[in-house]
């Protein structure tokens, strides 16, 4: 009983330290309110890169925090998500390839365009605009200095 009380009492603390993440549209929404810079994280569910670096990523405390107070932050997988989305003025659906595929908007936000390199980070300014891209794996370090960049724009 006391293990399972201790266990509740811990719960909230692991969630308290996560990326608040979000779709396109509920950025979309809650940048009408306020404006902030956008962090958009492509992946797939089967680039192991990506779900070490995302643990990693988590753990960090001070870019949590960072992330979560002055960023949108976007986690977009794209090879699974087949919703529309809305991004910029523009309609982005899933090219179905039998039975895989890819978003459109992984390949629009993607440098190469025939086979984008996962994980792939964008940072969007308050206005959208493109001023940061990165290709491959982020240090929590690395990111954290990225990001107080941009804040400091």
């Amino acid at each position: 009983m006391k293990k399972l009380a201790l266990f509740l009492m811990l719960v909230p603390c692991f969630y308290l330290s996560q990326m608040k993440t979000g779709t396109f549209s509920e950025v979309e929404a809650l940048r009408k309110v306020e404006a902030k810079p956008t962090v958009i994280h492509l992946y797939t569910d089967w680039c192991a890169i990506c779900k070490i670096e995302s643990f990693r990523l988590s753990k960090d405390k001070d870019l949590v925090t960072m992330m979560n107070e002055h960023f949108y932050f976007i986690n977009f997988e794209a090879e699974k998500t087949k919703e529309k989305i809305h991004f910029q003025n523009q309609e982005f659906e899933y090219l179905q390839n039998g039975n895989s595929g890819i978003h459109e908007l992984a390949l629009a936000l993607s440098k190469n365009k025939n086979q984008p390199v996962y994980p792939l980070w964008i940072i969007l300014d308050k206005d959208q605009k493109l001023i940061y891209y990165h290709e491959g794996q982020f240090t929590a370090e690395k990111m954290k200095q990225k990001l107080l960049e941009v804040s400091a724009l």
